[in-house]
């Protein structure tokens, strides 16, 4: 009953904001919220819900919103700096810059947008990833006409490709729960995101070529310094500060990487630096506070909200009871095909759990059982990340809103637009490690 409430939670809720009948702030409090009483109700009949008091939600949801909090002061402050950044005129030269080489061609643009989300994700954090390459390239969108959706969706396959990585956070969990060697899992793995990186700019051909179809190649003048400003705020721009500003946000990234202090901290002083620097008039530093108040508030209540929904559904029991009904309903007929079992079930669960409840509560007991076909632990690691891209569209997945954010799109659309190529993304890397024997397709002792 605990697995049908988790599910039906889960259902309720992508039905509701894909659809446009809630906002996702309003469906990730309120939803979780119902079927929790529902589930105390319930308690009086199915004794597996006899432990739901209700005195006992605040509890379960504070203590989500707490494991939430440090990234939602992050992307509050975060997002406040680069706006200000943005004010001031620091991506004024690189925008020109970028419109010199693409001359107003879609198509660069949209291959431009993969290259460069590929090396900024290097890094590992999705988070600075999309900070960085939002505030690149979405002022070349808008000014050649191009749809966000495609810069956005993008953006998040490359950084979910990338994600891979030991350092990005799901290669590393898959590793600690198995224990195994996190360079055992990741180098095999690069040949399938090679390949799967091909596909992503095959992905921006096509989407480059059906742009420069609908808006033509516009010829920019950018010779005769072309006025390029990405805000239209005159008063606010400090072309004369470029450099510190520059600066400044250059040892912010280094001191990011570095782990220095925590980011929500690291962003706080930043923010303060560059408003003492650039604006000593309050006035103004309160103006610019407020303009990009709205913004930043959208992304945040939604990241507290994301903390109600998920300490609901694992304070509940509901993540650990599903995990559970997962295992049991696979076949033992099925147990020589479970490393691509695996593969293909990583992009639904983690889709709608946390990597954090699927690499450490399904995948050890998925690998166990794998063992009695003769498939090692290392090569059930290596299927469970092929659904990385899928998951980074997840409703649980804070740095997706600040994509969405940034973009100024909706995140139901951005999840209409990218799923399918998302999905498609994963099953090229999944058929191409089979391919490659990264994990085999069928295994019997």
């Amino acid at each position: 009953m605990l697995t049908l409430l988790g599910l039906g939670m889960i259902s309720c809720f992508m039905y509701l904001i894909m659809t446009k009948r809630l906002s996702a702030l309003i469906a990730l409090t309120l939803v979780p919220i119902i079927f929790a009483v529902l589930a105390h109700f319930l308690g009086f009949y199915f004794e597996s819900l006899s432990h739901i008091e209700l005195n006992g939600l605040g509890t379960m949801m504070l203590d989500g919103v707490k494991k939430l909090a440090p990234t939602g002061i992050m992307l509050l402050f975060a997002i406040l700096y680069f706006a200000v950044m943005i004010d001031t005129g620091l991506f004024d030269p690189s925008v020109k810059w970028i419109l010199k080489k693409v001359k107003g061609d879609p198509l660069k643009v949209t291959l431009g947008t993969v290259f460069l989300t590929l090396v900024v994700s290097l890094d590992g954090d999705g988070s600075t990833t999309y900070m960085i390459c939002v505030a690149a390239m979405l002022p070349l969108y808008r000014r050649l006409g191009m749809s966000p959706l495609i810069m956005a969706g993008l953006m998040m396959i490359a950084s979910g490709i990338m994600n891979l990585t030991p350092w990005g956070g799901p290669t590393a969990r898959a590793a600690s729960a198995l224990k195994v060697d996190p360079s055992d899992i990741f180098v095999p793995m690069i040949l399938p995101m090679l390949f799967a990186i091909a596909w992503l700019f095959f992905v921006a051909y096509i989407y480059g070529r059906y742009e420069r179809k609908r808006i033509g190649i516009i010829e920019l003048d950018v010779s005769h310094g072309d006025n390029i400003q990405i805000s239209t705020d005159s008063e606010a721009n400090r072309a004369h500060l470029r450099w510190f500003n520059g600066l400044l946000t250059l040892v912010l990234m280094i001191c990011l990487i570095k782990s220095v202090l925590p980011m929500p901290i690291l962003f706080m002083v930043a923010l303060c630096i560059a408003l003492v620097v650039n604006y000593q008039d309050l006035e103004i530093q309160k103006r610019l506070i407020s303009k990009h108040a709205g913004s930043a508030l959208s992304v945040v209540g939604i990241i507290f909200a994301a903390g109600i929904f998920t300490g609901i559904l694992s304070g509940t029991g509901m993540v650990e009871s599903m995990s559970k009904e997962l295992i049991t309903v696979i076949p033992s007929s099925m147990g020589p095909y479970l490393a691509p079992i695996t593969a293909v079930l990583s992009m639904p669960l983690t889709f709608f759990m946390s990597n954090d409840a699927f690499y450490y509560g399904v995948l050890p007991v998925l690998s166990e059982a794998a063992t009695h076909y003769g498939i090692t632990p290392v090569e059930m690691a290596r299927a469970s990340i092929v659904g990385q891209p899928v998951h980074l569209l997840s409703p649980l997945v804070p740095s997706t809103y600040l994509l969405c954010g940034l973009a100024s799109i909706e995140f139901a659309d951005h999840q209409r637009f990218s799923i399918k190529w998302a999905i498609i993304t994963c099953m090229v890397m999944l058929v191409s490690s089979l391919v490659f024997g990264m994990f085999p397709l069928y295994s019997m002792v």
